[in-house]
């Protein structure tokens, strides 16, 4: 079939994109690469589709599929996107990612070459041609602009030869491979995906499930997508796994995406519904009483499809404080021991059998969390960790905003609503990093979490790099009681630098003391418990900010914002097969910046070398400095840099 028959099956709605393919992934590189070959009338494969009826079909896109047949486009989504951007002008309908891609090819009549459109290069140049513009007004227009360079006549031939076989790209044949019959059902097709696409991102149980939802539902993405963006908004970054978890336990009571096999699309919109409801009470919840009221802090999100089932069990609320109070207990400990960092799906399924019948149902999930870790006391070790990646980093947030911590520069309560740019929580380090790096102390040592606290972006700055042996003195002296608000030894010798390792060790054991008096109270009762408040008061009134990052990572972050690159998991967590935590890294592509077409990425500032080793190990591509992360990051958008293709 021809290129220009396959563009204007995709016009008419004959062909179309499913709902369970990526998006577009492909980089100019590639681009160029793809219409090389073209130009040089080299294979490029052939395409496979489905063909199935077009009631129901669940395809991308907001046009609807014609009459009688639709065919879905399985493999070629990567090609066939590419030659419609660049000869129809515009993405497809079905378009899902970012156009800058193939936008401004040119073409240079005597290199025959592809390149992107740069003006210091190409204004004014007769030889570089808008290779769109010749797909849509045809050679003519080319050769009269040509006619007019007298010094271009001894090679006129040759170059409408040249322009004459870009055109002709459309008129290029692909050899379109169909799967068609009453007998291939989603799962048969899905599988031959799979075996086709073997050197490309295979699909997932959950992109499985999804799919045959859509095919009932096709808005059912659509849908899920707008609850998420909804969530992200306040603060709060899902993704449709993790949404599609939840309404998996809901409705199933089962965490294996296989259960939705017998659930109709109609079901389907009740219990995404209720999903979405369900996390919001939690959201709210965990806002109002632990203090973790963004993203940053919100640790473990898989036990929330354990939770949302209880809830929907319940009737969508809980019964009283004590009640509340003893969830949140079960949650707090499941992220602080990594319940859910192995294998989720059969824990989670262990956690949702002991959840009917409801009714003694919480002391059940205690008492199977107690047995898998033995003891739920929190130890000083525990706080040993270091970064913001670290498991017991929530635990440090959640008793600042919960137990009276107050900040240093003004004596008030961090648990108040901050309003005003200055008074949004930042962390701090105690004893500041270039005095501990100044003094041979290592990246570990520097960033533990015993030597974080939390403090309005005013006070931060008035402390900047301080000694501690000076500034605590003077907050202790303005604001009694600030310090031991926030668990910092008082014995003054503890505050010099060459007594670091010693105000970490007693500091930790501060934090455990308080940390097991709070998870008591939730476990057996509270005099003082807070009342919940709404879910949309809780995130308006949550601080601003908290500025985490060293100013040249947020300044990457909002470069990478800028140029719609994707947003990369900070203080990540890399962890063996058994869930155990290997290292922290500053932030990380774990699936790839080019999610599941290149190796995963990461930052890692100070690394020391078993930090590189592990990386190594876990086939990581890392970088040392955010210069060097960025100049690689600047090799994807220009198309420098080789990915795998589809």
């Amino acid at each position: 079939m021809k290129i220009a028959t396959i563009l204007d099956q995709i016009d008419l709605g004959s062909m179309a994109l499913p709902e369970f393919q990526r998006g577009y992934v492909w980089n100019r590189d590639q681009v160029r690469s793809l219409m090389q070959s073209l130009y040089r009338r080299y294979p490029i494969g052939s395409l496979l589709v489905w063909v199935t009826r077009a009631e129901g079909a669940a395809s991308r896109g907001n046009q609807a599929p014609a009459p009688g047949v639709v065919k879905l486009l399985l493999d070629g989504q990567q090609r066939i996107t590419t030659l419609y951007g660049i000869i129809r002008g515009r993405p497809p309908r079905f378009f899902d990612g970012n156009a800058q891609a193939f936008t401004g090819l040119y073409f240079h009549l005597e290199d025959e070459t592809f390149e992107f459109y740069m003006p210091s290069k190409m204004k004014g140049n007769p030889l570089w041609i808008n290779v769109t513009e010749l797909m849509q007004t045809g050679v003519g227009r080319f050769i009269g602009r040509l006619f007019s360079q007298p010094e271009l006549t001894p090679r006129m031939d040759t170059y409408i030869q040249r322009l004459t076989a870009i055109e002709g790209i459309k008129d290029v044949d692909l050899h379109v491979e169909e799967v068609t019959g009453e007998d291939k059902t989603i799962d048969v097709v899905v599988d031959i995906f799979n075996r086709v696409n073997s050197g490309g991102t295979k699909l997932s149980q959950g992109d499985l499930a999804l799919a045959k939802i859509c095919a009932g539902w096709p808005e059912a993405r659509q849908a899920m997508k707008e609850v998420l963006a909804g969530w992200e908004r306040a603060g709060f970054h899902f993704n449709l796994d993790w949404l599609l978890r939840n309404i998996t336990t809901i409705l199933t009571g089962e965490a294996f995406f296989s259960a939705l096999k017998d659930v109709d699309a109609q079901q389907f919109q009740k219990g995404l519904a209720l999903a979405r409801d369900a996390c919001n009470y939690l959201l709210n919840m965990i806002s109002g009483r632990l203090g973790l009221d963004h993203d940053r802090v919100l640790g473990g999100r898989y036990a929330f499809p354990v939770m949302t089932r209880y809830l929907v069990l319940k009737g969508g609320k809980l019964e009283d404080a004590r009640e509340r109070d003893r969830l949140l207990y079960w949650y707090v400990h499941s992220f602080l021991w990594g319940r859910f960092a192995g294998s989720t799906e059969t824990v989670l399924n262990q956690d949702l059998k002991v959840l009917e019948p409801v009714d003694g149902a919480l002391d059940r999930l205690i008492e199977q969390l107690r047995l898998s870790r033995g003891s739920l006391e929190i130890r000083p070790e525990d706080f040993a960790g270091w970064s913001l990646g670290a498991r017991f980093y929530p635990m440090l947030y959640l008793l600042t905003r919960v137990c009276g911590a107050l900040d240093w520069g003004s004596g008030v309560p961090l648990s108040a609503n901050l309003l005003g740019r200055l008074n949004a929580m930042q962390v701090h380090h105690i004893f500041p990093k270039a005095i501990l790096y100044e003094h041979g102390y290592q990246k570990a040592e520097v960033n533990a979490i015993a030597n974080l606290c939390f403090l309005t972006q005013g006070a931060n700055l008035a402390i900047s790099d301080s000694r501690p042996e000076v500034y605590l003195g003077e907050v202790e002296k303005r604001f009694p009681g600030a310090l031991a608000s926030q668990w910092v030894p008082l014995d003054r010798e503890l505050w010099r630098v060459e007594n670091y390792r010693e105000f970490l060790a007693e500091r930790r054991r501060l934090l455990a003391a308080a940390a097991n008096r709070f998870v008591e109270e939730l476990l057996n009762g509270s005099l003082e418990a807070p009342a919940v408040v709404s879910y949309s008061t809780a995130l308006e009134a949550a601080p601003a900010s908290v500025a985490a990052e060293d100013d040249e990572v947020r300044a990457l972050l909002e470069w990478l914002q800028a140029n719609k690159l994707p947003k990369p998991e900070l203080d990540y967590e890399i962890c063996g097969p058994a869930g155990e935590v290997l290292t922290v890294v500053d932030l990380a592509w774990p699936a790839g910046v080019q999610e599941g077409y290149s190796q995963p990425v990461a930052l890692v500032l100070q690394g020391d070398r078993d930090q590189i080793n592990l990386l190594n190990q876990a086939g990581y591509r890392f970088f040392g400095s955010v210069n060097e992360l960025r100049a690689y990051l600047e090799t994807l958008l220009d198309g420098r840099e080789e990915l795998q293709a589809v």
